[in-house]
């Protein structure tokens, strides 16, 4: 971490490390930045655990259309605050905090005004987006500290277990959200399209609710997993018996499947009334559904994008009262490439996150320290 200085004649240079995509191609490698200056309402994060999330490999290699490399990726992230700017209040050195998907926004539109900064167009994102401060890119948290404004910095429940906590700062709040937004609830049917980091969470926050949770995999290796998770049936959906058997029977389906697929089987298991959200970002677009699918049964089939801030320490907070954390697999820094190419397989259950204090194994590339005190340059 970075060394507080005591004299108000110093400025104090936050100099990071982390590991970094250089072009769409190439594997992620070391990398060192350095972070903004510490501003009145900044918290600085050390981090120890960021959790991996299939978007970072599609931004890693531009499946996207819109990376700006260098690319640090990783918005799951866990840490203890190191130090404070002069007006935070809610946040001190020591504190356990986390980071999500987003670090800042315009906070006067009417969508930040209804806490859903996560539709603000001014948002910026952890990384791969334009720092309000500086102009230049964000980068994210597969790097040893973050500076974040203290609106977008969450308070982490103390019974959780911190690696495992990482993953609901996006897969949790990514699932949560929507079922909430559509009050899923007891004596509902609920549906969980795909066992990944994103169904897995979506399983087990069905269970809490109280809700009948029936999850649809394609694959029936799958199947005593999702029962353990707490799923109440499990219906492998390349069998259209099965298929049929749930015929318009759904109060809500939640999609969580990040690849082209055929909607419409499952806009038929909905009940008149019922919906359909897609959570899941694929590169190439759906086949387009049915109207009819939707009009014969007044169905609707609608998206969300991960939560506002109020709502993701609601999540985190509903989490440490039913002690709710994410599935995981911890790795270290310098196996990442591995595991991209493990998470194409779906061969992780059900979260990867590293743990950042295997960046100690690196060494900076010009040898310097991290840390370090320099004169202000004059205004």
């Amino acid at each position: 971490m970075s060394i507080l200085v005591s004299s108000s004649q110093e400025t104090l240079i936050i100099t990071s490390m982390g590991y970094a995509a250089f072009d769409p191609k190439s594997p992620l490698s070391f990398f060192q930045f350095q972070r903004r200056d510490l501003q009145p309402h900044d918290v600085q994060i050390d981090i120890q655990y960021c959790g991996v999330c299939h978007s970072d490999l599609h931004q890693t290699r531009n499946e996207w259309s819109n990376t700006t490399y260098p690319v640090v990726p990783g918005h799951e992230i866990i840490g203890k605050v190191v130090a404070v700017g002069s007006e935070v209040t809610k946040f001190k050195p020591g504190d356990t905090a986390g980071v999500g998907c987003l670090v800042d926004s315009c906070k006067d539109c009417s969508e930040c005004q209804a806490d859903l900064e996560q539709y603000c167009d001014y948002a910026v994102y952890t990384y791969n987006s334009a720092d309000s401060y500086t102009g230049k890119s964000t980068y994210g948290g597969y790097s040893n500290n973050i500076v974040v404004r203290d609106d977008f910095v969450l308070h982490i429940p103390e019974n959780l277990d911190m690696a495992a906590t990482a993953p609901l700062l996006c897969a949790g709040i990514t699932t949560y959200s929507p079922m909430r937004h559509w009050n899923v609830s007891r004596g509902q049917k609920l549906g969980v399209v795909g066992l990944g980091g994103l169904g897995h969470m979506a399983v087990k926050f069905g269970r809490a609710f109280g809700a009948h949770t029936v999850l649809f995999t394609t694959s029936p290796g799958k199947v005593e997993d999702a029962k353990r998770l707490g799923a109440d049936e499990v219906v492998i959906s390349r069998d259209p018996d099965q298929m049929r058997q749930h015929a318009a029977s759904f109060d809500f389906i939640l999609n969580t499947v990040a690849a082209p697929h055929d909607l419409d089987q499952y806009l038929s298991l909905l009940k008149r009334d019922g919906s359909m959200c897609l959570v899941g970002v694929p590169d190439h677009p759906h086949p387009s559904p049915s109207v009819g699918n939707l009009i014969f049964k007044r169905r609707k089939l609608g998206g969300s994008l991960i939560g506002g801030l109020k709502e993701t320490q609601e999540m985190l907070d509903f989490c440490g009262e039913h002690n709710i954390v994410s599935d995981i697999e911890m790795i270290n820094i310098q196996n990442i490439n591995e595991a991209y190419e493990r998470m194409l397989k779906s061969d992780v259950k059900y979260r990867f996150v590293i743990d950042l204090a295997s960046l100690a194994n690196e060494s900076l590339q010009d040898g310097s320290q991290l840390g370090r005190h320099v004169n202000p340059v004059a205004a």
